[in-house]
């Protein structure tokens, strides 16, 4: 096997054979409907609805999968309606909690007919069992990690633009059926001499993956305790991802080292910066320190984390559109959401010298191996979402199918 610079070798699978189901990102179609506080996306929808004829269809912005009157079922698990939008005049559905990129946690009306690709078999498995793998789009040279989870529903957008895959660990709701090959636990627990869990799985893979032309690679160690090790790394930057959420803690810094905020944030930062001898992290007049460097510095497909997270909450869109309905000042909210992220990157900025060190560490159990146990090639089934036979959910102009 040919060793790459990454800790990867020619013979280490790749996710998609490890957890064949996944998804494309989900595509909105029209920027309106996702954003950093939930009051501006219903303020948007009051406004949106008031408008009749061409101003409606206007503001709505359609695409060639959406407009305001397209006839869509209803998105899993959310009772909203679909009568075409043309008719709409209610209230703005509730806003959910969706993964908007990696670590920008945001607001989106969840209503199908606005979502131009919603990928509804996402929603029908997102539950509070579930996690959410987020392959990240392959990019030359670029720093960052190749794999991220979350609790909440992810578009799987990628900063740098390329196009990863969302990959649910669990292919029903209530955490039933791992989004795992046939065979692979079992192969994996006759080699390490104990049982191997989905979880586990998906632990030693954040900790280990590796990005590929050809997509993440993770290597398999054949060393029992290389995988124990790796696992506990990988369940530590797991539960720093998911901030809390599945029986977890919140992520704080060791030693005191919390970051504070020094001197209040302005109605309207103009620009983000950092200085590295303070360990000072400026927006505008606003001061907020200590921030280690490995916060500041963090990347994910070569784009700095903070400055994107930053700019997406003061860009100017363009007058007279809905995404202009926006707050007139910086909320608090924010602000606190800032110190979590700073928090959650620099922990995992301490962990990355662990994550090197484990790639390429003793034997591989690689592609040949799975061939041989019988786990590759994955069965077509296996890679397609599962059915879901004990519900109805709604279609087009109030009627019910069977799913």
């Amino acid at each position: 096997m040919t060793a790459t610079r990454s800790g990867a070798t020619d013979e280490s699978p790749l996710l998609g054979d490890l957890m064949p189901w996944s998804t494309p990102p989900l595509r909105f179609g029209r920027e309106w409907i996702l954003a950093p506080d939930r009051p501006s996306l219903t303020a948007r929808w009051d406004r949106l609805v008031r408008a009749e004829g061409a101003e409606r269809e206007a503001l709505f912005g359609p695409t060639r999968a959406r407009t305001p009157h397209s006839a869509v079922a209803a998105l899993p698990g959310r009772a909203t309606g679909t009568g075409r939008f043309a008719r709409e005049s209610g209230r703005c559905p509730e806003p959910v909690r969706v993964l908007h990129g990696p670590f920008d946690e945001q607001w989106l009306i969840p209503d199908h007919r606005l979502i131009d690709a919603a990928r509804p078999e996402l929603w029908r498995v997102a539950d509070a069992h579930q996690v959410f793998a987020v392959e990240q789009g392959f990019v030359p040279q670029a720093a960052g990690p190749a794999l991220l989870v979350g609790a909440v529903l992810p578009d799987g957008r990628s900063p740098a633009g390329r196009p990863g895959r969302i990959r649910p660990l669990y292919r029903r709701p209530g955490g039933v059926e791992p989004n795992l090959a046939p065979g692979l636990t079992a192969l994996l627990a006759a080699r390490y001499g104990h049982e191997v869990t989905p979880e586990e799985l998906l632990a030693w893979a954040v900790a280990v993956a590796v990005g590929t032309p050809a997509g993440c690679a993770v290597p398999l160690t054949a060393d029992p305790a290389v995988w124990a090790s790796g696992v506990e790394l990988g369940r530590r930057l797991v539960g720093i991802q998911l901030r809390g959420a599945r029986g977890g803690e919140r992520p704080r810094l060791p030693g005191g080292r919390r970051p504070y905020v020094r001197a209040a944030v302005p109605a309207r930062p103009e620009a983000i910066d950092y200085d590295p001898g303070d360990e000072m992290l400026r927006l505008g007049s606003g001061r907020i320190s200590p921030v280690p460097a490995g916060a500041w510095e963090f990347t994910v497909g070569g784009v700095r984390t903070l400055e994107l997270w930053f700019e997406r909450r003061t860009a100017r869109p363009e007058p007279g559109t809905l995404a202009a309905i926006r707050p007139s000042e910086w909320p608090r909210e924010w602000t606190s959401e800032l110190l979590e992220l700073i928090t959650v990157l620099a922990l995992l900025a301490e962990l990355r010298p662990l994550q090197a060190r484990l790639r390429g560490d003793g034997p591989e159990i690689g592609t040949a191996e799975l061939r041989a146990a019988g786990v590759l090639p994955v069965p077509a089934a296996a890679r397609r979402p599962a059915s879901v036979l004990d519900h109805h959910e709604e279609g087009p102009e109030g009627q019910f199918a069977l799913i």
